[in-house]
């Protein structure tokens, strides 16, 4: 079915591969990808605009000693297939498959893990030094892009790698622009000359006859301004100014001009960059035409790019938190939204389109998001600040000193809380809940339905003093009337008694809350199910009642169970000497693996069939 493609088994493979087969490789590895991803949903226009790279770099470098680190785990698909794992691949991100993402323990070729964004130049230089240290010969290279280079932390990386003699190279993978007006003759001329071989000896010699003096300085400043007028590329002198050394720009998506300047490039030492242009989805007409809806499509057919839309019985918490914010910004003129490149996937697009001088999509930069939040709220806004829940650890720091240290009204909402899925441990939203409990003057709340969820946007609106964080699910809710329902405002701290049991109390938040019901109906009577809508401030009334009431107590959460309801529970029950025993169901203290939400839930016993299984061996112990 493919002619070079089902005969390679590992880099070493296409090594002797001539300019065409390394074309006809780069086709059928498309062709693979586009053709898996649709019966098997993932990470699809990215990959496709960064196939020629990852071909150049295996057949230029030796791999796996010499080190290839990605940044946006999600372009990197062709090196999982060239690297031993083609059959695999037609399993990833599926339970007991391979994951989505780079990760050390599938594979010696996957020098560094990765599912969030900007780390690829740290740890490659973390690489580089190693490397030099134990007096090895390493290459290392840090593939990034997708708009990583955005992030704050790739800067850093920037900052630290050209102030030193690391050997490193770092390809950017600019996939946002036209290479248009770059690539005529005396940019293609200038190119080969800064890349060559002899030019780079002369010029090394004439700076070590130099030695470190002004001079040399001087020297340096004005060939980089020359050099940077000279072949049209304003953004390299940024890049010169760090101090790496500016190669390009070449265009990313022809496989001979990426392996002849790899090459020359491999032989330099020092830090320095190569700026390449690519298609985001290469190779799919739809995705190039589209390339944020082809980003993660799901399912579609190959040959006709109809993507196949799974029925919704359910609104998604994305959507319900995307209407009522544009129905707040109508009604109050201080609504703004802020955030970091997530806007389609949390449903703050609405706010662009309703409201676009109230809408900020900061890029990939959480803690920018989180600050410039709080710089709004300083100036009277009422900004509502919609981040990942895993990315928001990120903005830590920011979330602790620059919105509650200082009492500002930031709305901190955190999507795709929990687990999420098969992009697996890198995205699970496991640990705002723990995180977040110990921060002062921080409200902590998570709605069981949609209804809750506008309730909870339109309280944390009339709150006005430090963060209030509403974290919720990906995915659809529970089918509750809500856009008809009136959003009455909830009383910050105060739990729900939403069934009366005699035995057992079960204590839950979020969504949970509704498993918990349905697990509760096979004693009935017995079991009593309250919603803790709140982590914090916790309803300490309703706790004393519980633990003077039943005779045991089972909390449900979908987060870890180390440090979150659980925790605050058992810590609150212990320190006002109530003995009832209590339980907990929860993420436990390991990374989940990627698989369906449904089997992930299974696997942590927080289904409803699980939930019961753990009500058991609590009524067996309480005979």
């Amino acid at each position: 079915m493919y002619e070079l493609l089902d005969k390679i088994d590992s880099p070493a493979d296409i090594k002797g591969f001539t300019t065409e087969q390394l074309r006809t490789l780069c086709a059928e590895l498309r062709r693979y990808i586009i053709e898996t991803c649709a019966r098997n949903p993932g990470h699809l226009a990215s990959s496709l605009g960064a196939v020629e790279l990852i071909v150049g770099l295996h057949y230029v470098y030796d791999t796996p000693q010499d080190k290839l680190v990605f940044d946006v785990g999600h372009q990197a698909y062709a090196h999982k297939i060239l690297t031993g794992r083609r059959e695999a691949f037609r399993l990833m991100r599926s339970q007991g498959g391979i994951s989505g993402f780079p990760n050390r323990d599938e594979s010696p070729y996957d020098a560094f893990g990765v599912g969030h964004s900007s780390t690829s130049v740290s740890a490659a230089l973390g690489l580089a030094e190693a490397a030099r240290l134990q007096g090895r010969r390493d290459k290392v290279v840090a593939l990034i892009g997708d708009g990583a280079m955005t992030g704050g932390l790739a800067f850093e990386g920037l900052n630290n790698a050209g102030e030193s003699h690391a050997d490193l190279l770092v390809v950017l993978n600019d996939n946002n622009q036209s290479i248009e007006g770059n690539t005529g003759a005396m940019h293609k001329y200038l190119l080969d000359i800064t890349t060559s071989r002899s030019y780079n000896l002369v010029k090394t010699r004439v700076w070590n006859l130099l030695g470190e003096g002004g001079l040399r300085r001087f020297l340096q400043r004005m060939v980089r301004g020359i050099k940077s007028w000279f072949v049209g590329k304003p953004g390299g002198s940024v890049f010169e100014s760090l101090g790496f050394r500016y190669f390009g720009p070449i265009d990313g998506n022809d496989i001979e001009e990426v392996v002849r300047t790899l090459r020359k490039l491999r032989a330099m030492r020092g830090p320095r960059l190569l700026h390449c242009f690519t298609l985001k989805g290469k190779g799919y007409p739809a995705a190039e035409a589209d390339p944020v809806t082809w980003h993660a499509p799901g399912h579609f057919d190959p040959q006709t790019a109809e993507r196949v839309h799974p029925p919704h019985p359910h609104d998604r918490y994305q959507d319900v938190f995307g209407e009522v914010l544009c129905e707040l910004a109508e009604a109050d003129p201080r609504v703004v939204g802020v955030t970091p490149a997530m806007a389609q996937g949390c449903g703050m697009h609405r706010l662009a389109v309703a409201h676009p001088e109230r809408f900020f999509d900061v890029g990939i930069e959480e803690e920018h998001a989180v600050t410039f939040s709080a710089g709004l709220a300083a100036g009277g806004m009422r900004p509502f600040c919609n981040i990942y829940s895993a990315f928001s650890q990120r903005a830590y720091d920011q979330i602790i000193h620059d919105v509650a240290l200082q009492r500002l009204p930031v709305v901190l909402c955190f999507d795709r809380a929990g687990l999420v899925g098969e992009d697996g441990a890198t995205h699970h939203g496991a640990f705002d809940l723990a995180a977040y409990r110990s921060i002062p003057d921080t409200i902590i709340s998570a709605p069981r339905d949609e209804l809750e969820l506008k309730r909870l946007m339109h309280t944390a609106l009339a709150h006005d003093a430090g963060p209030f964080i509403i974290r919720y699910p990906r995915g659809m809710g529970e089918g509750t009337p809500w856009r008809e329902t009136p959003a009455a405002p909830l009383e910050i701290g105060r739990a729900e008694c939403l069934l009366e049991g005699s035995e057992v109390a079960v204590l839950a938040i979020g969504p949970s809350v509704n498993r918990a019901l349905e697990a509760a109906a096979a004693w009935p009577g017995k079991v009593g199910v309250y919603d803790f809508k709140f982590l914090k401030p916790l309803d300490e009334a309703c706790l004393a009642e519980v633990a003077r009431r039943y005779r045991h107590l089972l909390t449900i959460e979908d987060g870890a169970l180390a440090g979150g309801l659980f925790g605050a529970v058992s810590e609150w029950l212990a320190a006002g000497g109530f003995r009832v025993p209590v339980e907990g169901i929860g993420i436990p203290d390991r990374f989940i693996a990627q698989a369906k939400q449904s089997q992930q839930y299974a696997s942590c016993g927080m289904d409803v069939a699980g939930i019961q299984k753990s009500l058991q061996k609590v009524f067996e112990n309480t005979k």
